[in-house]
């Protein structure tokens, strides 16, 4: 007996603002079944800790989703330099605390320059990179830490938007 196919056909690409505590998949599953669609997929992850555009792909568009999981990227981020976290991020319990007064903004600017261009990246245990089907994060979540392979990614933009000094201080940057 075939399968019956579920949902109906929907066709389009939907720009959702993924909220902060939720996985792409997560989002990707809430909308394919607000619009009960038969067919859906996103065009790339983003962490669960990270918000913004993430553009969902339906029905006859999902051929079209690798042209968007290539395109060039940018990001906000803000940064608290002399504070390490076991994660990297801000739900991560805190590591290690330094006294950050001494740095400023041009020495930022300097350390900035060092990221910009084609550099080699290793992957974060709490990124949303797949090993052999699961995120990262989740088997980072489970004690658990796999080999990852450092890649070679371009930042074509890097920009500090802003500094706000202090004994632990506040960077705000544009990447692309």
């Amino acid at each position: 007996m075939a399968r019956r196919k579920r949902g109906r056909p929907v066709n389009g690409i939907l720009l959702l603002d993924k909220p902060l505590g939720v996985s792409s998949n997560h989002a990707l599953q809430r909308a394919k079944r607000l619009f009960d669609a038969a067919k859906a997929g996103h065009t790339g992850s983003l962490d669960p800790l990270a918000t913004g555009v993430l553009p969902l792909c339906f029905g006859e568009a999902t051929k079209f989703s690798q042209y968007l999981l290539d395109a060039d990227k940018a990001y906000t981020s803000t940064f608290v330099l002399g504070v390490a976290t076991e994660t990297g991020d801000v739900e991560g319990a805190v590591v290690d605390t330094r006294d950050a007064s001494h740095l400023s903004e041009s020495d930022v600017e300097q350390a900035l320059e060092h990221f910009r261009g084609e550099i080699d990246q290793v992957p974060s245990m709490y990124s949303a990179i797949k090993h052999q089907g699961q995120p990262l994060y989740k088997l980072a979540r489970k004690g658990l830490e796999v080999e990852r392979k450092s890649r070679r990614v371009v930042i074509k933009r890097l920009d500090l938007l802003a500094f706000r000094p202090g004994s632990k201080p506040e960077v705000d940057v544009d990447i692309e």
